[in-house]
């Protein structure tokens, strides 16, 4: 969605829940930035990251914050992506020896950065979360840029129940375990089955965002004859996998065929699979949060504090049904 500056959603409440980012990566590399940006001291950050290849959500939010974080801009930012948590860590303790000014975080697991945070503090460094955010005390840092991932699950089972089946049964595709993007995305369908009688886990397993794993699950279910009229992936590039292997097996999907899509993160490519009804739901996950962060190192430098730790942006779901032209162009990423 288009990017809206930070005072048109700093009143949003803050919601004391497990919130945000979507996808993840598991490659570890770096690159930096550096030089005069006209006048004054450039502001060192260093930004962690998953890996940018994985999916076209976290490729639009790695490019956003490399268009953003320029030595132009006043910045000299270094880079870092892994999906494994002790690899971040890693990268976090290199930039507090550093002497990075801000660490600007997507971490790939939401536990174990206490005693890095802790360190930064130490170190005078503030810390920004985007993407996702992770269990530790908000006085470790300034503030939170995220996604509401229960709110996207809740919102993606509330159109599933709309669709008023007579039973559900349902290949659930999970992205990384553990990621809050999983986590609140898979909550809110074990909620709703553990609920419902009619509601039906087929399989439920972990393609890790990737759409060849997504692809070799349902096809395992299409070989063992087990029948199923949904399938909820995760992310696109697993709800693509999954496609595949229907195609290849000759099962027809989409509006008013035999087995429903659900995918999230509304990469341009699967809009236009909505549009053309081959697919039947896609929840949004909006990837740029570059400009907010961006407004919150300019509103510190000055000596400001910032109003609201948690910012949550505004998402939705589309339905093949009634999605245009213009939300593809609009929302697509």
């Amino acid at each position: 969605m288009k990017k809206k500056i930070l005072s048109a959603i700093m009143s949003v409440a803050l919601i004391a829940t497990t919130l945000v980012g979507c996808g993840s990566g598991d490659s570890a590399s770096a690159s930096s930035a550096s030089g005069d940006a006209g006048s004054g001291k450039l502001i060192k950050v260093g930004i962690i990251n998953n890996d940018p290849n994985e999916s076209g959500y976290r490729t639009a939010n790695d490019a956003d914050l490399k268009k953003t974080f320029t030595k132009e801009n006043g910045y000299d930012a270094q880079f870092a992506y892994s999906l494994k948590n002790d690899e971040q860590i890693q990268s976090a303790q290199k930039y507090i020896t550093d002497g990075v000014d801000y660490l600007l975080l997507s971490a790939a697991d939401t536990v174990g950065w206490d005693t890095v945070l802790k360190d930064a503090q130490n170190a005078g460094i503030k810390v920004i979360l985007f993407d996702r955010t992770i269990d530790a005390d908000p006085s470790l840092y300034e503030a939170s840029i995220v996604s509401d991932m229960n709110k996207e699950g809740d919102t993606a089972v509330a159109w599933l129940a709309s669709q008023g089946l007579s039973e559900y049964n349902i290949i659930h595709i999970q992205g990384v375990m553990g990621t809050a993007a999983q986590r609140g995305r898979s909550g809110a369908l074990d909620t709703k089955v553990a609920a419902e009688a009619s509601w039906n886990i087929v399989t439920q397993q972990t393609a890790e965002w990737n759409a060849e794993n997504a692809q070799a699950i349902v096809q395992s279910v299409i070989d063992a004859g087990t029948p199923f009229n949904v399938i909820y992936a995760e992310n696109d590039d697993m709800a693509k996998g999954a496609v595949a292997a229907l195609d290849k097996a000759g099962k027809s999907h989409g509006v008013g065929k035999d087995v429903i899509v659900m995918g999230f993160d509304c990469n341009k490519w699967a809009l236009e699979e909505l549009l053309a009804q081959n697919w039947n739901y896609d929840g949004q996950c909006n990837p740029f949060q570059s400009s907010y962060i961006d407004e919150i190192i300019k509103k510190l430098e000055k000596g400001e504090t910032i109003a609201e730790k948690t910012i949550i942006m505004d998402e939705k779901g589309f339905d093949a049904s009634t999605i245009t032209q213009d939300d593809v162009n609009n929302y697509g990423i």
